[in-house]
């Protein structure tokens, strides 16, 4: 009578063993997806920032074929595509962000990027104007200046490239286009003013330095400002100075700076040797 007892107790003692490494195998399956996701979630990262960006485009077209309804992943192509400068095949795979029903306020802003870095500036306005007005980045407010600028709108511009201004730590390169913005519109003293400004931010961008002289140079001041320059830039900016004197009409200024430029670059400066040969060849003839 004992036995089919003991066979019982046995049974059960099997199903709760068995029970219990079912739980185990699922609670160890779970934890390695865990680490799978992060592991991914990483590599993605990875592939983003670190990675050669046509390296990074090939990474995330194989994951969106595999998982083509992530978002992340159509997010990570798009970015890959504009990080390798391919800029149409960026329009489109933004573009299909921005059709997913997950997409953001802030992947439609990347799409008026890839717009504007195709030079499709109605587009990109279209899509700004989609983004509601309480989504207030630094990102957004540049794109928005510099529709605003493609407009000759320079009121809302200058609205906006302010506003820029103040949502960002690094304000270097978006002083640096508004500048330019000024320098287009010939508002040369304010854009002197905004390229120095830009420079106080970042020594190093020498797209600033270089836009600087321009606004000097339109200013009849053919003087090197005082700032952190090498000799190879010196002697670019004393050509570039050089160049803005001679369009002026101050011809011998010019040929003056040509000279201190090529005597200036620590090796041979073709462009202004050739400038300098032509223009002194156009003065004998």
């Amino acid at each position: 009578m004992r036995h089919p007892i003991l066979f019982s107790l046995c049974a059960a003692g099997i199903i709760v063993l068995a029970a219990c490494e079912k739980s185990d195998n699922e609670e160890v399956d779970r934890k390695f997806q865990d680490v799978n996701v992060v592991d991914e979630s990483n590599l993605n990262d990875v592939m983003l920032t670190v990675a050669d960006p046509n390296e990074s485009v090939a990474y995330f077209q194989r994951s969106t074929a595999e998982k083509p309804d992530r978002i992340d992943l159509q997010r990570g192509l798009a970015q890959s595509l504009i990080r390798a400068g391919r800029n149409t095949e960026g329009v489109a795979a933004w573009k299909k962000v921005a059709a997913h029903k997950d997409v953001t306020d802030a992947d439609r802003v990347d799409l008026a990027d890839a717009h504007i870095r195709n030079n499709e500036w109605d587009s990109a306005e279209k899509t700004l104007n989609t983004v509601p007005p309480t989504y207030e980045t630094f990102k957004r407010y540049r794109l928005e200046a510099m529709v605003a600028d493609s407009n000759k709108n320079w009121k809302k511009a200058d609205s906006f490239y302010e506003t820029a201004v103040g949502l960002t730590t690094q304000p270097a390169n978006v002083m640096n286009n508004w500048g330019y913005s000024k320098l287009s519109r010939g508002d040369f003293a304010d854009a002197e003013r905004l390229f120095s400004d830009a420079i106080r931010q970042d020594g190093s961008l020498f797209t600033a330095k270089n836009n600087l002289v321009l606004a000097r140079g339109a200013q009849g001041n053919y003087a090197l400002p005082v700032m952190p320059v090498s000799q190879t830039e010196r002697a670019q900016l004393l050509y570039t100075l050089g160049l803005s004197a001679i369009k002026k009409g101050d011809v011998t200024t010019g040929k003056g700076l040509l000279r201190d430029a090529i005597d200036t670059h620590p090796q041979h400066f073709e462009a202004a040797v050739r400038s300098l040969s032509a223009l002194e060849g156009n003065v004998t003839n």
